[in-house]
Parts: C-alpha cells; structure tokens; sequence
C-alpha cells in the first residue's frame, strides 16, 4: 500500500509542476502580474530577470481584402482589418499609406459652426474612444472649447453666446445655451 501512496504522490508533483510556464530567459516560472493596461504573465525572477508577455494579442488581422476598391490616396486594394478598437476600413499599402475610411463622411453636409470662444475655429465632429460623438474646436490644442451636443449656429438671445445646442425635451426640438451660468432655452421652429 506504501507503494500506491508513493506513486500517488508522484503524481500529484508531476500535475504540480505543470500547472505553471517557464520563462524562456532565465527558466523560473511565470506568474500573472496586473498594470493598468490590463493582465500580462511576468517573470518570478524580476527584476533579475525582465521578460514578460501578453495574455491577449491585439494584432491587426486582414479579413478581406476589397479589390474592387482602391484607395483615394495610393491606389492599392482596401482590406477589412480587425484592430484593438474594432473593425476598420484601410489601406493594404500600410505602413507606407495611412488612409482609413471613416463612417463620418456622411455628416460632412452638417452646417459648419464656427468656435465662439476663439472665433477663429469652427467646431468639428469627433469620436471619442468609446464611440460617443462630441464636438470641438479644429485648432486644438490653441483652442480647447467642446460640447457633448450638436452645436447650431444661432445666438443666445440672453447672454449673446454664439451657439445653442439643439436637444429633444419632451418630443419637441429645443435650442439651449450651453453656458452654465445662462441655460436658456428655446423651443426652435418646425421645419
């Protein structure tokens, strides 16, 4: 019977040792390790020893190629690529080309507001990284006036700012200020 415990214990040590992964560098054994860019698996031996790697890729990986279209820029075939923020439209002459197309150039028909706090600038629409629209200056970083809503070129007839914004209250187009200390409103004309 000592000899079944034996081998159990064997096997049990045999499970034990490869539960873990070596490191390729020093051969100690890798642990998980959390930054603020996510979860990655580290060497024991640090800082003797700084060999790490990441738990998930985030490459850029072809799912097609569109060679019916050609790029605007360079004029070789667009690809559909899965990058770290999603799905895109580019070029397959990376890293020569950087052109990426966006689903932006529709609203381009948008009234151009100009910025009235620099009064040079006029406000454009942006796409922050979790995909929410916002509006800002184009002369950044001169200029760092922005909003969250739709800009309409119309001035406040309370405190003469030079934009409203346009919002929906109650099912009905309302033009509001977006200086904090005025707020006024207006209920804008039916089209």
């Amino acid at each position: 019977m000592s000899k079944i415990d034996h081998s159990l214990f064997n096997a049990d040590h045999h499970a034990l040792e490869k539960e873990y992964e070596v490191c390729p560098e020093c051969g100690s054994e890798l642990v998980m390790k959390h930054s603020k860019n996510g979860p990655f698996l580290g060497c024991a031996s640090y800082p003797q020893c700084h060999y790490i790697r990441a738990l998930t890729q985030h490459d850029n990986h072809d799912i097609k190629v569109l060679d019916d279209s050609p790029c605007p820029e360079c004029g070789e075939p667009l690809v559909i690529r899965n990058g770290r923020y999603g799905m895109f439209i580019g070029c397959t002459g990376y890293p020569q080309c950087h052109y990426i197309a966006h689903d932006e150039q529709d609203d381009e028909a948008e009234q151009a507001v100009d910025c009235p706090k620099c009064q040079k600038g006029s406000l454009t629409k942006r796409k922050n990284k979790y995909g929410k629209f916002f509006y800002s200056c184009d002369r950044y970083p001169q200029c760092k006036y922005s909003l969250n809503q739709q800009p309409v070129a119309h001035r406040c007839p309370a405190c003469d700012w030079g934009v409203m914004l346009q919002k929906q209250r109650a099912g009905k187009a309302v033009l509001q200020c977006p200086q904090k200390a005025c707020q006024h409103k207006i209920e804008s004309e039916s089209e």
